[in-house]
């Protein structure tokens, strides 16, 4: 472990332990400037340990003004947990579409059904409580147990550890699972006992627009002088991050039937990415561009026999980066003059749908942006 800190906590040693500033000063300076530079947020005007939750999980992975607007269309449609419990999954999943990271999202779901059945509709109050919850994390768990019942329990997000790491001069490699532990006993020893809720929210919004991660605002920074990363030049080496693996690249050829104004499509099964959304019959390979004659015979082979005069042949790219896989899609539009066979729609899992019901769909947001490229659903 390599920890630099400013200020004496029990159990945690380093090069720079000690300097003649109160515990308390952290915390408070963090509490003051919060209280001056907060975000209005429907969230934060609430102590419902659903809404916490639900804006939690919305938040994971997602910038707020990108996450804004999804918090607001759940919690009109699924008020209380009930509510989302008794939800449809299509219609949960369609709601959430274009956040990404849908196991979010099907977690979600589940929770709400696992507190609706086995804690009769009612969030549990406890942090070791919470962690039993599907979906719910360490993370999670700290948030709702601080902003709904106060706990004193700190919270550890990306914000949070860019914030320790620099201030604290802390050189663990966040993204390795045992530094967890040194971030977490720092945090948990800097959380007031009197104002938890505040100070979890404090700190992350300090890190999400004071201490930013490419350009924090230095200058205007009520901690520069106490701060060992802005008084060590190591503000842009702070905090340390080890890279993620290359992602992965992967290549969807689409097959778009249409016949009698209808489209196929198929419910992606688990096992990949996307369980649970909506596509079109699929080929992947291992190269971008798939020769026409060899589509051609593959689509026979499945029962789908296709003059190529009746297909369209791909208009453009369609990328989207997930992170762990670079996907390059190319979809294919096929005129059909016959329905597919029942052994063919069983085989592939393919079911014709209309426009409308094509719109009510969960989608991954690429075959969405397909779908909105090509005008299909206004020529239906």
């Amino acid at each position: 472990m390599s920890y630099i800190c400013l200020f004496k906590l029990p159990e945690l040693k380093g090069p720079f332990i000690m300097k003649n500033i109160p515990s308390t000063y952290f915390p408070n300076t963090l509490l003051t400037w919060y209280q001056r530079h907060k975000r209005t947020l429907p969230w934060r005007d609430t102590t419902d340990p659903y809404l916490i939750w639900l804006s939690e999980v919305i938040l994971q992975q997602t910038r707020v003004a990108q996450g804004l607007p999804y918090f607001q269309r759940f919690a009109e449609a699924y008020p209380t947990v009930q509510h989302l419990a008794a939800a449809p999954q299509d219609e949960v999943l369609r709601l959430w579409q274009g956040l990404g990271y849908y196991s979010r999202a099907r977690n979600m779901h589940h929770t709400a059904k696992q507190i609706v059945q086995e804690y009769g509709g009612v969030f549990p109050n406890k942090y070791e409580e919470l962690l039993k919850l599907k979906g719910v994390g360490s993370y999670t768990a700290a948030a709702i147990a601080s902003f709904a019942f106060q706990e004193k329990v700190a919270v550890l997000d990306g914000n949070v550890f860019r914030v320790l790491a620099r201030v604290f001069g802390l050189s663990d490699d966040i993204a390795a699972p045992a530094s967890r532990k040194v971030f977490q006993q720092l945090a948990n020893e800097l959380i007031p006992a009197d104002a938890p809720d505040t100070f979890n929210q404090a700190i992350m919004e300090f890190g999400a627009i004071q201490c930013t991660p490419v350009m924090p605002d230095c200058l205007f920074c009520p901690l520069q002088q106490s701060c060992f990363a802005f008084t060590h030049g190591l503000v842009q080496e702070l905090p340390v991050k080890s890279k993620a693996k290359a992602a992965r690249p992967r290549f969807f050829h689409y097959m778009v039937f249409m016949h009698e104004g209808q489209y196929y499509m198929r419910k992606r099964l688990s096992g990949d990415i996307w369980e649970g959304l909506y596509d079109f019959y699929l080929h992947e390979s291992d190269t971008k561009i798939l020769d026409t004659a060899r589509l051609l015979k593959e689509l026979n082979d499945a029962g789908v026999a296709v003059q190529e005069s009746h297909l369209l042949p791909p208009r453009k790219d369609y990328k989207h980066v997930l992170s762990h896989q670079k996907i390059t899609a190319r979809f294919y539009l096929i005129q059909l003059d016959f329905r597919l066979s029942k052994e063919v729609l069983q085989e592939a899992r393919l079911a014709p749908y209309s426009s409308e019901k094509i719109e009510a769909l969960p989608k991954p947001i690429l075959i969405d942006s397909y779908l909105k490229d090509e005008k299909i659903l206004l020529n239906l």
